[in-house]
This record gives structure tokens, C-alpha cells and sequence, in this order.
């Protein structure tokens, strides 16, 4: 059986209480993670490039077009390049 390709996957940042780091209705790239997903948590990349855990219930899942994951991932890579 072929193993399917990971889509990249993006959460939309809907509350930030306790985590004023957080942004809110910014996308921000999810790293799978499935221990901390058991836990109530996502991993997050945030603008300097590193991941971190954060409450699930903080973000959702959003789909996006193919011409939109491309434009998110070059703002992102603009970002951590500065």
C-alpha cells in the first residue's frame, strides 16, 4: 500500500488568553504531534522558526488552497530569513 503525503497542516489562531505570545487570527503551521494532540495540545511553528506546545482548543483547523499554502509558506520563509 502506498503511504499518502502529509499536507501541510495550518491552525488559525481564535484565542490567545494566558499566551500573549500568540497572535490572534494568525495562521501559524502545525507540526503533527501525536502525544501532544492526546493531551489536548498542538505544536506550532511560530516566527522564529522554532515549534512549540500550546492548547488545542487556542486554534482552529483551517483548509487552504494550494495557491494559498504556497503563499503562507513564502511569507513564512521572508519571515524567518529576516
Amino acid at each position: 500500500m502506498a503511504a499518502r503525503r502529509r499536507t501541510k497542516q495550518f491552525l488559525l489562531c481564535v484565542r490567545n488568553e494566558g499566551c500573549d505570545d500568540l497572535e490572534l487570527r494568525k495562521l501559524y503551521p502545525q507540526l503533527p504531534d501525536a502525544k501532544a494532540a492526546a493531551s489536548g495540545y498542538v505544536r506550532i511553528i511560530d516566527e522564529s522558526g522554532e515549534d512549540y506546545l500550546y492548547p488545542a482548543r487556542l486554534f482552529v483547523a483551517v483548509e487552504l488552497t494550494s495557491a494559498a499554502k504556497r503563499a503562507v509558506a513564502g511569507s513564512l520563509r521572508r519571515r524567518s530569513a529576516a
